[in-house]
């Protein structure tokens, strides 16, 4: 699914109508690329590997887990590895609770990822009862797998300073400024997420 090259358009179209600041940035930059994942218990086992390690390092685990689990990595199979075994594959301690927690709770259908709630928040609500999954993992998630067009991170540091370059602040915005600056752009701010990233280090800028 993701948000398409026409939905990121459309809506930096309509925040360039309300913002001249971003107004200026999307006429330097031009409009981003769409950054866009599968739906499903892949993507977020993906995340729980790449956390707090290099992309590097986590594509040497997913690989080895590849290796030892099949391409697809099914829950079970995952569930019924040993620990050494994942342990050599990558995995620490933690990461492991953290793949495990997904893989009950996908396999006991208690998380449902082809029917997550309409509603953004409800649909966090039920992502962050994964370990390991907290609020910026699970709007990650939405807005890059399932293409949720009004997902905004405001947590995220590169949104943040992205933020602060664009609209000429005084400072690095926190996350409820960051939250309460998006409001006026709801429903493309997922739009206004993605183009904080692509003028972050962005040397026209």
């Amino acid at each position: 699914m993701g948000l398409g090259t026409d939905a990121i358009r459309l809506g930096l179209d309509h925040i360039a109508g309300l913002s001249p600041g971003m107004a200026r940035a999307l006429e330097r930059v031009g409009y981003p690329e769409p950054r866009i994942r599968e739906t499903g218990y892949a993507t977020l086992l993906r995340t729980i590997v790449g956390q707090q390690v290099s992309v590097a390092a986590a594509a040497s685990v997913w690989a080895k887990l590849e290796a030892l689990l099949g391409d697809d990595l099914p829950p079970q199979d995952l569930l019924d590895a040993d620990f050494d075994a994942l342990r050599a594959c990558g995995l620490s301690r933690q990461k492991q609770g953290y793949a495990r927690s997904l893989c009950e709770l996908v396999i006991s259908g208690e998380l449902d990822l082809d029917n997550l709630p309409v509603d953004d928040e409800e649909a966090i609500a039920e992502l962050v009862r994964i370990k390991g999954i907290g609020r910026w993992s699970a709007e990650i998630y939405l807005l890059f797998a399932e293409g949720r067009a009004d997902i905004w991170p405001a947590g995220d540091l590169a949104v943040q300073a992205g933020l602060h370059k664009l609209l000429e602040l005084e400072a690095r915005p926190d996350e409820k400024l960051t939250r309460t600056l998006g409001e006026a752009w709801r429903p493309h701010r997922g739009a206004a997420a993605i183009f904080t990233w692509h003028c972050y280090n962005n040397p026209a800028l």
